[in-house]
């Protein structure tokens, strides 16, 4: 038995999307209550075409036209215009069959509008997006939550020197330098995998072997229920900067050897007197035991002068910035020697308390003793301007419960101002006479101390004594 259902416009009303049937020259004669909601206009006194943009008015008029004449669907996107508001719409013009008096007549189309003005303006935001990771000098990366690489723009490629072939896929670790500790990288993930922002400096490795530097911004990314999705790390190049840092410390140093230079002279200047006497009477006595005695003694004199010029052209020497298993303890005692010989102080005390389980540490030797001569010519400035009788400097080190190197210096000069005390690892902050430095040691020393992921701390009491702590960690 044959059953003939009636076509009821009301059944839209329930879509979403916007619904229209209308005439090949664009009378509306039905729309859905959203239509109405979202257009906000009177559809029953406009044309269909009105409310298109005018960019787009012809192309939809020859779409509808071939929809009713091809009796064939028809998918297309376009603009809706209210005013200066413009909506962008997929559209769906499928023909609709008319029967009046019994006649069938194809000359009307049933329209399904959806608004995707915001699909649209995510899509052009991820076009820009893409435009600008494409061309940017920085090396950008996005990883998965496994940390995986899943893009990486063509700076990362220029700068790492490895295909996007060889990358897609891996871990980052694949240039990794493994100059950062375990820590530091656990820090990291810690940081990310909580949705916050991390930032830090790190030193990767080229496919070549070669390092290069950059300070390094990761940020989660989040879908709209705030779970981490992912990650986008941004890379800015600090091979300028770091360039800079070594010319600087090695402008610092030189600035010590300066300060060094007077007392230099004058201890060696000595020792340079008695060789020149005791060559005398070495010429005029070849078999007396004082001639032997004396020979004796220009022998240590002569000793004594190469090691003071050894360990003056071993700290001038431009450093080669290459990590070695350095001996702290040694290190100190040289940098103690150093400074004694190189400053007039002859009644300061300089004590050594070093323990002796403490294992050698990966760092460059000659900046490490750079930091140490820098914060002992300071001690020893403050102690000489401090008038007091005992004149001493105490040298300690370490290991504490964290299995951190802990190296104290600690003087009884005349102390820092408490105001004084957050500057001063600044650059060009300075507490002596004009004349008497630049400001530049303890920021150097701040400087070298972090680029071997340890601490250096500062107390004091005005007017009695400063500590100067350092902590480096232990190679893991």
């Amino acid at each position: 038995m044959n059953k003939r259902f009636t076509f009821n416009f009301e059944f839209f009303d329930y879509f979403e999307g916007m619904c229209f049937i209308i005439s090949e020259n664009g009378k509306i004669l039905s729309f859905n209550k959203s239509s109405a909601q979202k257009l906000q206009i009177n559809l029953n006194k406009i044309n269909f075409f009105e409310m298109i943009d005018e960019s787009e008015k012809d192309l939809l008029k020859e779409a509808i036209s071939r929809c009713i004449t091809n009796q064939k669907s028809i998918d297309l996107q376009s603009k809706f215009k209210n005013g200066n508001q413009t909506t962008v719409v997929d559209l769906l013009l499928s023909p609709y069959n008319s029967n009046e008096n019994g006649v069938s007549q194809a000359n009307n189309c049933f329209i399904i509008a959806n608004d995707v003005t915001s699909k649209k303006e995510r899509e052009e935001e991820l076009q820009r997006f893409f435009y600008v990771a494409e061309n940017t000098v920085n090396p950008l990366q996005i990883t998965d939550t496994e940390g995986r690489m899943i893009y990486v723009n063509p700076a990362f490629l220029k700068v790492s020197g490895y295909t996007k072939e060889e990358l897609i896929g891996e871990n980052p670790r694949i240039f990794g330098s493994k100059k950062q500790l375990k820590k530091f990288w656990s820090e990291m993930w810690t940081t990310i995998k909580n949705g916050k922002v991390w930032i830090g400096d790190v030193e990767n490795r080229k496919k070549n072997g070669e390092p290069f530097h950059t300070q390094l911004l990761i940020s989660p990314i989040l879908d709209s229920e705030q779970n981490v999705t992912g990650y986008f790390g941004v890379h800015r190049d600090l091979s300028e900067k770091k360039t800079l840092e070594k010319q600087l410390i090695h402008t610092q140093k030189m600035e010590s050897i300066g300060t060094l230079a007077a007392g230099i002279a004058h201890e060696v200047g000595n020792p340079l007197a008695s060789i020149s006497a005791l060559v005398q009477v070495a010429q005029r006595f070849t078999t007396d035991d004082l001639v032997k005695e004396k020979l004796e003694l220009v022998k240590n004199q002569v000793n004594r002068i190469s090691k003071i010029i050894r360990d003056l052209v071993d700290f001038s020497r431009p450093s080669n910035f290459e990590f070695q298993f350095t001996d702290i303890n040694k290190n100190l005692t040289e940098a103690v020697e150093i400074t004694k010989v190189g400053v007039k102080a002859k009644d300061v005390v300089y004590e050594l308390n070093l323990n002796k389980n403490i294992p050698h540490l990966p760092l460059v030797a000659d900046q490490i003793q750079q930091v140490f001569v820098n914060i002992l010519l300071n001690a020893t400035d403050a102690i000489l301007e401090s008038q007091k009788k005992e004149k001493k400097i105490v040298v300690k080190s370490h290991m504490n419960e964290n299995g951190e190197v802990i190296i104290t210096f600690s003087d009884n000069g005349i102390g820092i101002a408490e105001e004084n005390i957050p500057k001063i690892f600044e650059p060009f902050f300075t507490t002596k006479k004009e004349g008497k430095g630049t400001g530049l040691g303890l920021w150097v020393s701040y400087g070298i101390i972090k680029s071997f992921q340890g601490e250096i701390k500062v107390s004091s009491i005005y007017g009695q004594s400063t500590t100067f702590t350092i902590s480096l960690p232990v190679q893991n």
